[in-house]
């Protein structure tokens, strides 16, 4: 039995080592910016408007680690939903739960987010504070 730690450590990694093309620095660089910034921003503004904030303005590269939080999270059925519902399912629930629901999605937000920060710098080669030119 893996720990919640070990889940999300192994789901990440895997996560952003396949679907980050090594090649697309600048990709890299917009992925593994927002892997640092988003828990500062859930921390400040909260998780739903952090999440809602990388929806509306992040670039398609930002938006990707949403679709990663959101499967790591588990928002799928067991048919495996694609990415993108999964996506839309975690920015619901980030509106809509009650407060103590809220709270736990915050907590295990920030959990894996860790792990994506830490993966953005070993995998990835991105510092926090380093950003595109388009950021």
């Amino acid at each position: 039995m893996l720990t919640r730690e070990q889940e999300y450590a192994a789901t990440i990694y895997d996560q952003v080592a396949r679907e980050i093309e090594p090649k697309l620095r600048p990709a890299q660089k917009k992925y593994g910016s927002m892997a640092h910034r988003l828990p500062v921003l859930i921390r400040v503004a909260g998780l739903a408007q952090a999440l809602q904030f990388v929806e509306s303005r992040g670039k398609d590269e930002q938006k990707l680690l949403l679709q990663h939080l959101a499967l790591t999270l588990g928002f799928t059925n067991d048919e495996g939903e694609n990415a993108i519902k999964a996506k839309a399912k975690l920015l619901d629930e980030s509106r809509t739960s009650h407060l103590g629901a809220y709270m736990r999605l915050t907590q295990q937000s920030l959990a894996a987010l860790e792990w994506y920060k830490r993966f953005a710098q070993s995998v990835l080669k991105v510092e926090a504070g380093e950003e595109s030119d388009n950021d």
